[in-house]
């Protein structure tokens, strides 16, 4: 068992990312984790609460001395492991699982500084919400999907929360979260092509 590709990979990757990414250079940030059974590499950017927005993860498996990435299979109920054999292989999955994050971000959820729309509507939004946590779907311990409705104070607009929890064979917590605001006008008719279309829906197949 040897951390020594590890070690070295964690000294010199930040270097390598905000070479070949400016956007990277300006808000990426990066943790090292080398106490757990497997190590691991996290990486970040600060919204503007000072807290940490995850988008990646490079687990390392001192036995085998090998970096990999986890995915979680959702349509066959399973945690898959994709192995990074060299340093242009894991700088290649942390710029573009940067660049999937900064286009997926949603600015009702937060808003970074590089990122700011030029007004202020996006800042902060009071969301109150008038239903608890209602789960959808769980699948023993390991998976959980939940809906919360909420009413944007401002606008009047609805907010309908998704929260999907994943447990990993590591036993750590993945959560993600998906907020979608829609109006009054456009509710009805929603809840009717949901309606019209439900029946040609499949169950969720868990696979034991």
């Amino acid at each position: 068992m040897s951390l020594e590709w590890f070690d070295r990979v964690s000294e010199e990757l930040q270097e390598h990312l905000e070479a070949i990414c400016e956007k990277y250079d300006q808000i990426g940030h990066m943790t090292v984790d080398r106490a757990s059974k497997h190590p691991k590499i996290e990486f970040f950017v600060e919204t503007d609460e000072n807290e940490g927005e995850y988008f990646c993860s490079l687990f390392f498996d001192p036995y085998n001395e090998e970096f990999y990435v986890k995915t979680f299979e959702l349509d066959v109920d399973y945690m898959s492991k994709t192995i990074l054999p060299d340093m242009e292989d894991i700088v290649d999955e942390v710029h573009e699982s940067f660049h999937e994050f900064i286009e997926g971000i949603d600015d009702h959820s937060f808003v970074m500084d590089d990122f700011q729309p030029d007004d202020d509507d996006y800042e902060k939004i009071d969301v109150e919400w008038t239903t608890p946590e209602v789960t959808a779907y769980a699948y023993q311990d390991e998976l959980e999907v939940t809906y919360q409705f909420g009413v944007v104070q401002e606008t009047g607009d609805g907010v309908l929360r998704r929260t999907n929890r994943i447990q990993t064979a590591d036993e750590e917590l993945l959560e993600d979260v998906t907020n979608f605001v829609f109006s009054k006008e456009e509710a009805n008719t929603i809840i009717a092509m949901i309606a019209s279309h439900v029946d040609q829906l499949s169950e969720f197949d868990f696979v034991e």
